[in-house]
């Protein structure tokens, strides 16, 4: 954890294996370390050991190094600085990507949203300044890369995901799923169906994606809701949709939505307020059984996040989109996916950073999330 003391300055080593293992917290046994070996230093050491266990539980959690020790702009780009893992074995949670735009019906670009993401996630600290989540002292988390994807075979990379949820579901660990386009949600559900039977769903997107078919094709990104209400692998009285706006091909567009039971959410009735009592009323209606979260960037207003290939003018603002994923705090959440990110269209990054943020907000309100 801390390699040497030069020069009456220490320099920390957050990667330096001598102080970590699987059965012993990398801080408890780095401060141990920099207590033998520097115990002419107590002044220094006392006041490293302060920074190094502020709020930590001294559990085996993977926690990320510190900006105020280790440059941000140093080491692999993984999710918020997470060590990488190659399976979900012992996580509580786990960062994953799907670099797919197959199912794009117009700009595409989202097949780098997983790795944009990771890029701006270095901004990330521990805690939620706003809510008082520490994620990092309550669930084991990691990043485990990407899904091997098919970009020539859309099907087949669906087949992939499918496969790919099945294993990490089956070790009981929760996926927090970076896109990709929203096609993705389709396999993801199937996979999170077969584990938990049909679940609740929380959508929030400037469209529905109940489309039937779209230019013959019936997997999409425009389609994915339809083909899960179509496979019973959700449970509809317990469906939200929000967000929803722009032109549509008939005068409702939501109609078949409304159709199934889902609640539907238009924009114009998010427009000018606060979203915490409308998310009072969905927790009311999506009770204790499981559910979904699956949040399309082009939920926000494009002014916000132009890094998407279907933007919608009028959305939803950042604050909406942090009173949505808070306003889940206390439910059973199984799953939860940000996707839509195309970072061709932002070059300023902004987007895949508020995409980001919104995956560390879900990760704060898993169940068995301390709060302080």
């Amino acid at each position: 954890m801390l390699s040497v003391l030069r020069h009456n300055k220490l320099w920390l080593n957050f990667l330096d294996t001598r102080f970590c293992s699987k059965s012993e917290g990398c801080v408890s046994r780095g401060l141990a370390a920099l207590t033998t070996t520097h115990s002419g230093h107590r002044n220094d050491i006392r006041k490293v050991q302060i920074t190094l266990l502020r709020g930590m539980s001294g559990k085996s959690y993977n926690v990320p190094p510190s900006a105020e020790f280790v440059a941000r702009v140093s080491g692999i780009a993984t999710m918020g600085k997470l060590p990488y893992r190659e399976t979900a074995e012992g996580l509580d949670a786990a960062f994953i990507g799907v670099p797919i735009d197959t199912g794009t019906s117009n700009r595409p670009g989202a097949r780098f949203g997983p790795r944009q993401i990771r890029a701006e996630s270095a901004l990330l600290r521990a805690y939620n300044s706003g809510t008082r989540a520490a994620p990092y002292e309550s669930l084991v988390v990691a990043d485990i890369g990407d899904v091997n994807v098919n970009v020539y075979d859309l099907k087949d990379t669906c087949k992939r995901i499918r496969e790919a949820f099945h294993k990490i579901l089956a070790t009981g660990c929760i996926p927090l799923t970076m896109g990709g386009d929203h096609t993705i949600a389709y396999p993801i559900l199937q996979a999170v169906a077969a584990k938990h039977g049909p679940v609740g769903l929380i959508h929030v997107d400037a469209h529905a994606d109940t489309s039937d078919v779209v230019l013959g094709e019936k997997i999409g990104h425009g389609t994915p809701f339809r083909r899960c209400v179509e496979e019973g692998l959700l449970d509809c009285k317990r469906v939200v949709q929000i967000g929803l706006r722009g032109t549509g091909y008939s005068p409702d567009a939501y109609e078949w939505s409304r159709a199934q039971g889902f609640r539907v959410v238009q924009v114009e009735e998010c427009w000018h307020k606060s979203l915490v009592p409308l998310m009072a009323e969905v927790r009311a209606q999506i009770g204790s059984g499981p559910v979904y979260l699956s949040f399309d960037i082009d939920a926000l207003d494009p002014a916000y996040a132009p890094g998407t290939g279907t933007p919608e003018i009028a959305g939803l603002t950042p604050i909406q989109g942090l009173e949505i994923i808070r306003g889940c705090r206390g439910l059973n959440l199984v799953g939860c996916d940000l996707v839509e990110v195309s970072p061709p269209y932002d070059t300023t990054g902004n987007t895949a950073l508020t995409g980001a943020n919104l995956l560390f907000e879900m990760m704060c309100v898993l169940p068995n999330t301390k709060y302080y």
